[in-house]
Formats: structure tokens, sequence, C-alpha cells
């Protein structure tokens, strides 16, 4: 397993992406692991390389005896970053690891790009957190498991009680007392308000609007006044708001990490490119004459550079919502092309089944039918031997 060995403490960490995209750390909160952020990776590995960490006493890390500091936990994630040869990276923290994430934009802001303060506060009552503290050491997590669920999650998700909050209510209950009570009292000796006009880098902010452990009012709208230009999003959510709105999360990380394209035309052909492959657009330039060319410009910019290379839906959802529509339309040579670089680019045959399936019900069943014959003549094509 991989692990970083900071002071005779050995840390866990999990690194997915391909080499060449940019880095953003991601910490969690206390009480957390990794793990809380899988859904925000799925969605944002095409654009980054992400480095998730538990933190001492969380997780897979060790537990190492007494109090911890925030000053502590920010030299481990640095320790992290040197040894595997990151330089700069992005930053994104929620709760306790949005703490982490203030001081490292004050005290190493030559090292990250962005940061990202979701559900945090530079100050929490610490006579709250040493109650905290001492209720853990002295009964286990069991003795605090229903009252800090009950920060995590609205009244309605834990209704719910749907997998992410059954995840989330496991890995608190296996987290270590020591551990839990060492980020405690990490948070108990906290004061960074002092720190916040130091960070200088591009900041958001992200505020849960029911979340009672780091509410708007002292809490984020601390951050938002003191940290320069720093952005701000709301959220409907408790403590824990990339879990209970996860896509509305990601979709602002992305709008607020991911530069937008000088120019729409190079990034609708590039786009163009991934999703119907080098050969079938190096023919439609080569069969553009001085005629159609300023619609396949219009095509390229607007359809390709402006809409598909939008980061608020994932690419595999913009294909299938393509079919649905030219299929819906009786568009069938759209509609076939996008079966046929569907299956070379992200899409499955049983992803077609189940569209066609929709379709049926919802644009009636002759269209779903013609559908049905396309996507069964291009599935044969596709696994078809390939000759020579």
């Amino acid at each position: 397993m991989p692990f970083v060995n900071v002071d005779n403490t050995r840390l866990f960490y999990r690194l997915e992406g391909a080499d060449d995209r940019p880095v953003l750390v991601m910490s969690h909160s206390l009480g957390c692991d990794h793990g809380q952020w899988d859904t925000q990776t799925r969605d944002l590995l095409p654009h980054f390389r992400i480095l998730r960490c538990d933190m001492r006493g969380h997780g897979a890390s060790d537990v190492p005896p007494g109090d911890y500091s925030i000053e502590r936990l920010s030299r481990d994630v640095l320790a992290i970053v040197d040894t595997l040869g990151i330089g700069k990276f992005a930053f994104c923290g929620l709760s306790i690891g949005g703490m982490i994430g203030q001081r490292l934009g004050a005290s190493a802001p030559d090292r990250l790009t962005h940061l990202v303060l979701a559900n945090t506060s530079p100050r929490l009552d610490s006579a709250l957190m040493e109650t905290r503290r001492r209720t853990v050491l002295d009964g286990g997590m069991t003795a605090v498991a229903d009252a800090v669920l009950g920060r995590f999650f609205t009244p309605e998700t834990l209704a719910r009680q749907d997998a992410d909050v059954a995840s989330v209510r496991r890995t608190l209950l296996n987290t270590d007392p020591r551990g839990y009570a060492g980020c405690c009292a990490a948070i108990r000796d906290m004061d960074q308000a002092g720190l916040l006009p130091h960070i200088r880098i591009p900041a958001l902010i992200i505020a849960g609007d029911r979340d009672v452990s780091t509410p708007w009012a002292g809490h984020g709208e601390v951050l938002a006044r003191d940290i320069p230009n720093a952005r701000v999003l709301h959220l409907p959510t408790a403590h824990l708001s990339n879990l209970e709105r996860p896509r509305s999360f990601t979709s602002a990380l992305l709008d607020f990490l991911v530069p937008v394209a000088s120019d729409a035309l190079d990034a609708g052909y590039q786009m163009r490119r991934n999703m119907l492959g080098d050969a079938y657009v190096d023919a439609a330039i080569a069969k553009t004459t001085e005629f159609t060319r300023e619609f396949q410009e219009l095509i390229t910019r607007y359809a390709w550079g402006a809409i598909w290379a939008r980061s608020g839906l994932d690419l595999r959802t913009r294909r299938l919502l393509a079919l649905s529509a030219t299929c819906s339309l009786g568009r069938w040579e759209e509609f076939r092309l996008h079966v046929h670089t569907g299956l070379e680019h992200l899409l499955e045959p049983c992803d077609l089944k189940e569209l066609l399936l929709q379709t049926a019900i919802y644009a009636g069943v002759p269209a779903a039918n013609t559908g049905f014959q396309i996507a069964k003549e291009e599935i044969e094509k596709a696994c078809a031997p390939k000759s020579g």
C-alpha cells in the first residue's frame, strides 16, 4: 500500500490519474477518510491527477499518541507531495481539511495554485472541541456517532439512509478514538483568523446553508471577508456538502479550477477529435469547401467548443443525450455517427440498450425499433474480427 513516513508516522495516500494532468490534493473531514471524495474523484480524473490522503489518526494512516496541530497536519500534506515529487498543486479541503488548507494557503503560497475551502472556519469553540475530545477518549466513537452524523447530514438525508450515510457512519465508527481526539485538539487550539489576509492565491469558499458545525455567520463569512477576492458558493446542505450535493460541488470545482479555453474553435476541434476520432475529423476537413467552411466552423466552435467542452456534464452523459435526441427526432445519420464513434469512445452495448429502451417509452416504439437496428449493425461491425 502507498505510504509516506513522516517523523516515524506512516501516512496513507492514494494518487490517481494521468501524469500529464495538474495535481489536485483533497483533504477530508474529521472522522472521515479519503473515501469521502470518491464521487468527486470519478468526475475530476479526466482533468486532474488526484492525490487523496488519510490524515494522521484516520483511515489507514498511523495513530501517533497525543494532541495534533493544524500546523503539524499541514506539514504532513507537504511531506507527502514532496515525497511524490509534486511541485505545485491545487488544494481542496472540507472541515478540518479546509483548516489545513487555510494554513497551506498562508504559509506555502508558492506551492498552491488554487484553494477550495468547504464547510470550514478559521476558529471554532475550543470548549466544545475539548468536550468532544474527552468524550471519545472516555466512551469511544459510539459516544459521538449519532451527534456527528446529525451535523454531517440534513434530517432528510439521514432519513433516506442511503449508501453515503451508511459509508460515512461505518468510517466514523472505525476511526481510532485516539486519532479523532488528536485532531479535536488541533481544532481546539486553532485560531487562524490572522492568516486569512495573507492568502493571496485564488480561493473558493463553499458553505452549507444548513451546516450547524460551521455556519455561514461567524465562519464562512469570515473567510469570504478576510481572504482577498475569494469567491463564494452556498449549497443547501449540512456539513458534508460534497456528499449531499455531489454534482453541484463537483461542478463548482470544475468551474473554479479548469481554465476556459481562450479559443473555442481550437477547443472544438480538439473535442471533436476526442469524441469522433481523427479519421472522421480529417475526412470532414478534407471535404470542406469555401461554401461550407463557415458552417463547419460554426458547428465546431459552438456545438463542440462551447457546449460539448463544458465541464458540467461528463462526456459519456453528453454522448447519451445526443443519441437520445437524434433517435427521438429520427436524425438517423447523426444517430449512427454517435453510435459508431461512441462504441469507440466511452460507450458499451449495454449503454445503447438501456438508452433505446428508455426511448421506446418516451419517444415511441418505432423510433426505438429503428435505433435498435442501427445499433445492432454498428455493434456487429465493432465486434467483427479486424483483418490483417
